[in-house]
């Protein structure tokens, strides 16, 4: 999705042991759904060396890097601030809003998905604390209808470079063939 400015999302939190593959499925989600690269913290270098692997065998581009100071990332971040959480707008009362300024306006976007209690100056320091319902629900499904209608769906025609492995698509089974074969 390179025409626009950079989205990078950035996992806040990290329970080794509890958070391994939720924290891998943010990586994976941000990923395939258009984003450019993901920040998880340094304590997540499983998660970190899954999603590089994907990335190298699915195609990219996109990175992933570990960080030692999250909520400095969110401070210092040059653009805009979207903070994931159920207490917040609604995300169809501002993905146009949000939508604009990162498009129309040129604003890299930073995209903060929690996982245990987010600390409030998160909350003051975004520009946008989005709620993709009211309701509890996996982290992961907030951040894929999230960039799902940051993009307008655009993200699923997305070609991916440097692949060796392809899924194709069928109506039942599962297929996954080397890129070049027939």
């Amino acid at each position: 999705m390179n025409e626009t400015p950079e989205v990078v999302i950035l996992r806040l939190g990290h329970r080794p042991g509890r958070d391994e593959r939720m924290t891998t499925h943010v990586g994976l989600t941000a990923r395939a759904l258009g984003a450019d690269r993901v920040c998880l913290p340094d304590n997540a270098g499983q998660s970190k060396a899954t999603v590089a692997d994907i990335t190298d065998r699915f195609g990219g581009p996109f990175d992933v890097e570990l960080t030692d100071s999250p909520q400095a990332m969110v401070r210092n971040w040059d653009g805009k601030v979207v903070h994931l959480t159920m207490y917040g707008e609604r995300v169809q009362d501002v993905e146009g809003e949000i939508r604009d300024a990162h498009r129309d306006a040129g604003e890299p976007l930073l995209v903060v998905v929690g996982a245990e209690k987010v600390p409030f100056d998160v909350y003051e320091e975004a520009d946008w604390n989005v709620g993709v319902t009211n309701q509890p629900h996996s982290e992961v499904a907030g951040l894929a209808v999230f960039l799902d209608r940051l993009f307008e769906g655009r993200e699923l025609e997305r070609e991916w470079d440097d692949a060796d492995r392809q899924v194709i698509p069928m109506e039942t089974g599962k297929r996954v063939e080397s890129v070049g074969e027939e």
